[in-house]
């Protein structure tokens, strides 16, 4: 059996206020042709469809004409709702839609029953897990310990009873713990969102989704497929692609990924004004039809950068300036190990930088109960 894993497609996103609707509905119709290729027996997208909850009525639109693309192609296709997404939203009509072959996850009820399908090996079992927090689960199953992530989603997958030996498959939508993230991803403090791996033992493939960046967790049938598109700069240097993946009989399992050309590339580039407007140097380049990000290094402010530039880099999302006075302004301290923090420490930190000392016993303390208490609330 053959399948293309997706997620994270963020229709609707706006990035640094730039709107990606037409560079998203461009990646799908793309989409559709690797599909036409591949001729895949099913697709699953993983999660974050939408980049809003309440979605604009030209997201749901593009989104629709995708799904009526898949149909048309009598594809199964499974999908779940991520953290952006409302589950109650996304799973309307679904009992309807099953009928096509596209079938959504609904809101998650204790219970998660499988789809099967066949191929010459015999059934496979899909299970379809939308993005779950610790107090959707334990409602429903109050008399277990559930105190973290990694808890919530044992128990929702123990409670599934899968038979582990046939061939089954999970879709979901977590943070497996030791993912490499990227600045478009929404970071919980102190990492309180990170599932352990183990959870998965004994599924055949886990399509995930909720991670930017397309990588294996260990081993290849845990995987994330990664985002369709760029979202941040920080996925500059980055390949997308989509995954496709061929399972065999028990045990065989083949992933590969089939790479996505944007219509529009994310570029950083840096120099001093006057370079980045030669003419001999912009016309032997993309840069003017991409997204950018340009860091001028001129030692003065150029008036009405933004202005200037987008002259020629229409596209230009961001700017900002790596000269002797910002290198003097610093950075802000522990950004980049912020999930190996726990809240109060994070806390701890922003009160010194606000009131140059630390906090005392008593104000640790409340901070501490206090901090317990939200997250028992959240949880």
């Amino acid at each position: 059996m053959k399948c293309i894993h997706l997620s994270d497609l963020h229709i609707g996103k706006r990035v640094n206020e730039f709107s990606m609707l037409e560079d998203q509905k461009y990646i799908l119709n793309e989409i559709l042709e690797v599909i036409d290729a591949e001729k895949p027996d099913g697709v699953f997208i993983a999660g974050d469809v939408y980049d809003r909850t309440v979605p604009s009525a030209e997201a749901v639109q593009l989104f629709d004409g995708f799904i009526a693309g898949l149909a048309e192609r009598k594809l199964r296709t499974f999908i779940i709702s991520g953290n952006h997404d409302s589950p109650e939203r996304l799973a309307f009509g679904s009992k309807i839609m099953d009928d096509s072959g596209i079938h959504f996850s609904p809101v998650y009820s204790g219970k998660v029953a499988p789809y099967v399908m066949k191929d010459e090996f015999g059934a496979v079992n899909i299970y379809m897990l939308p993005f779950i927090k610790p107090a959707n689960v334990k409602r429903f199953y109050p008399e277990e310990e559930i105190d973290s992530y990694t808890d919530a989603v044992r128990a929702a997958v123990e409670n599934m009873n899968a038979d582990m030996a046939e061939r089954n498959i999970i879709i979901t939508h977590q943070f497996v713990t030791g993912a490499s993230r990227s600045e478009s991803e929404e970071i919980s403090v102190g990492g309180t969102d990170n599932v352990d791996a183990s959870v998965f033992d004994g599924f055949d493939y886990v399509a995930l989704g909720h991670i930017h960046r397309p990588q294996n967790m260990g081993e290849k049938r845990i995987r994330y497929c990664g985002t369709p598109l760029k979202y941040s700069f920080s996925e500059a240097g980055h390949s997308k692609s989509v995954t496709v993946v061929e399972l065999k009989e028990k045990g065989n399992l083949e992933v590969r990924e089939v790479p996505l050309v944007p219509l529009r590339d994310m570029k950083e580039i840096k120099g001093q004004y006057r370079e980045l407007t030669l003419k001999s140097f912009y016309e032997n380049t993309s840069y003017p039809e991409d997204y950018v990000h340009i860091t001028l290094t001129d030692e003065e402010d150029v008036p009405d950068a933004v202005g200037k530039l987008r002259v020629i880099y229409k596209n230009l999302m961001k700017l900002d300036y790596d000269n002797t006075r910002t290198r003097n302004l610093g950075s802000i301290a522990g950004e980049a190990d912020i999930e190996s923090k726990s809240p109060l420490q994070l806390f701890g930190e922003f009160y010194e930088g606000q009131n140059g000392r630390d906090m005392s016993d008593k104000q640790l303390e409340y901070m501490s109960e206090l901090i317990e208490n939200v997250w028992e609330v959240e949880k």
